[in-house]
């Protein structure tokens, strides 16, 4: 039996595409939902991931893998538990059906190109802020206020009837902001 999940991420799109291809594609039963792919909880997944049944021949289909898991980890992760149930995954749009051999070596392929991809991004960006460093640069936003400030924070602090939200307005910045350079307000 083929089982069809669908998801947009936020509530003004419509899954309208993906359900047309996936009851195109022969899905029996189709769960839908509108929720992140970085959300943990999403209720459909999991409504859709108990109604397929162990060792039956049933086949999870999806638009596209990124409907079913928002990183690499995630995916391999869901895919391995179905695989482990004896359950397929196949994807409409990249043409992968994990239900053959030829199809679980290419989903693992595309997994292991994906996470060389992810790795070179770190070592160039590691690569980027280290030259940046030793050029004298520093990442980062600029502080929020200057040792001039905080000491002008202080001192206008001395005074009772100067609260801890004139000051913070005074210098333009946030109470929290103050609080962090000050840590325990007008006693600091």
């Amino acid at each position: 039996m083929l089982i069809g999940y669908a998801r947009v991420s936020t509530q003004d799109q419509t899954p309208a595409l993906q359900l047309d291809a996936l009851k195109a594609a022969g899905c029996e039963r189709i769960f839908a939902e509108k929720a992140s792919g970085a959300q943990r909880d999403r209720p459909e997944l999991k409504a859709a991931l108990d109604y397929v049944r162990e060792n039956a021949g049933d086949v999870l289909v999806v638009w596209k893998l990124d409907r079913l898991a928002r990183s690499l980890s995630q995916l391999i992760d869901t895919a391995d538990q179905l695989e482990r149930r004896g359950i397929g995954l196949r994807s409409l749009t990249e043409a992968i059906d994990t239900t053959s051999a030829g199809g679980r070596l290419v989903f693992h392929v595309f997994g292991a190109m994906a996470e060389f991809e992810r790795s070179i991004i770190r070592e160039r960006t590691r690569a980027g802020l280290d030259a940046a460093r030793a050029r004298g640069r520093t990442g980062g936003r600029p502080p929020s206020l200057s040792a001039k400030d905080v000491a002008a924070a202080k001192a206008m602090l001395t005074d009772p009837d100067i609260t801890v939200n004139e000051v913070a307005r005074r210098l333009k910045v946030a109470p929290s902001t103050l609080y962090r350079h000050l840590p325990g307000g007008r006693g600091a």
